[in-house]
């Protein structure tokens, strides 16, 4: 993990830690504190990858119990372990099916044993972990991942416990404090940029690479400023169809998307593709076309849609996850007292989780710096 930690929140601070004895409850991961996005799309796991991780987990000895959390921005695998060794094999196991050294991973990597790691879930829960503070979407995520794990019987009565105490405690905390005020979620910040570049958005064509939950979410977001020039275009066309049916939209095959790039002014990109769908060479020859129109994509895809390059084309403007959360840090100062409190409450509520889960887990040793081999 870097060694500054100036930006990364008291439970991940906590979390630079690696076990020296027996683990019980962990969390061993990557998230947006300490890894650029460049190696973040690297350690994402695409929906090919998963299942895979998930069949190398459930072969190795002394793991109990565990959930794998991934995101736009933190792969985290939570779980009960017997041993240390457990945790090394669940990082050799993933930077394997990852191609990804294990030398900079354990550079990278978060790590926490016992309530440190009851803490750090509950914050990333609640969302005050989160690269959009307060954002509301993690919360989903962190249930899907769980009832995932719970179908697949990965789960035991220590992380049944620990994650239907952790949806109660964010629910709290989301309604006790106003950390979810304001401008929070991907999309409405990203709707928020686009009207700041484009102003009035009724003329504005826009189209979604992908037909998932984040498209249809940014979808309405512009809609509800205002825009009615939607296309959606997927790698499956039947839910293509289906969300723009549901959005009112117009659907384009997606292997057409190249070919009609230039009829549109904001690109927004979600897809799950393992790699980037917009090429240079597609967006210099959209650009030939639109004859000095600005071209603007927002890219919430992790691995990212967009090739890095596009940006340098001339007034074509991408903006990134990472872009979009420099963009809504400066909304977070007004809510920093109510990190606090959440903070607070949430710590409270992890030393009463962990005295409850602790006779049921092999109790947490000493630990030492992360950044040790």
């Amino acid at each position: 993990m870097s060694r500054d930690n100036t930006a990364v929140p008291e439970a991940a601070a906590k979390s630079a830690r690696a076990p020296n004895a027996s683990p019980g409850f962990f969390f061993v991961g990557a998230n947006h504190h300490a890894t650029p996005i460049e190696l973040r799309e690297k350690l994402a796991l695409t929906e090919n990858k998963l299942p895979g991780l998930q069949c190398r987990l459930a072969a190795i000895d002394g793991l109990r119990e565990v959930v794998v959390l991934n995101t736009c921005n933190r792969v985290e695998i939570y779980g009960v372990a017997e041993t240390p060794a457990a945790i090394a094999r669940i990082e050799e196991n993933f930077c394997a099916l990852q191609e990804f050294p294990e030398k900079t991973f354990r550079e990278i990597r978060q790590h926490a044993t016992g309530r440190d790691a009851i803490q750090h879930l509950l914050e990333v829960a609640a969302g005050i972990d989160s690269q959009m503070l307060g954002e509301t979407e993690i919360l989903g995520q962190v249930k899907d991942a769980y009832a995932d794990a719970l179908t697949r019987r990965a789960t035991g009565p220590a992380l049944n416990r620990i994650f239907q105490k952790t949806f109660q405690y964010a629910k709290h905390v989301r309604t006790s404090t106003a950390i979810t005020a304001g401008q929070v979620s991907i999309a409405n910040v990203a709707v928020d940029l686009a009207q700041k570049i484009f102003g009035e958005l009724g003329r504005t064509r826009i189209l979604l690479l992908g037909a998932g939950d984040i498209s249809e979410k940014t979808a309405r977001a512009f809609q509800s400023r205002g825009a009615s020039a939607l296309t959606v275009a997927s790698r499956t066309f039947e839910r293509t169809m289906a969300l723009a049916s549901d959005l009112g939209a117009t659907a384009l095959p997606f292997e057409h998307v190249p070919a009609h790039l230039a009829d549109y002014d904001i690109v927004v990109c979600s897809t799950a593709a393992p790699e980037a769908v917009i090429r240079r060479d597609a967006a210099e020859a959209a650009m030939r076309r639109r004859r000095a129109q600005p071209l603007f994509f927002i890219d919430l895809a992790m691995p990212r849609d967009v090739e890095p390059s596009v940006a340098d084309i001339e007034n074509v403007f991408v903006y990134n996850l990472d872009d979009l959360a420099r963009i809504a840090e400066k909304n977070r100062a007004a809510r920093e007292n109510e990190v606090v409190r959440a903070r607070e409450i949430l710590r409270e509520k992890s030393a009463m989780l962990w005295s409850q889960i602790a006779p049921e887990a092999p109790s947490p040793g000493p630990s030492r710096s992360g950044d040790a081999s």
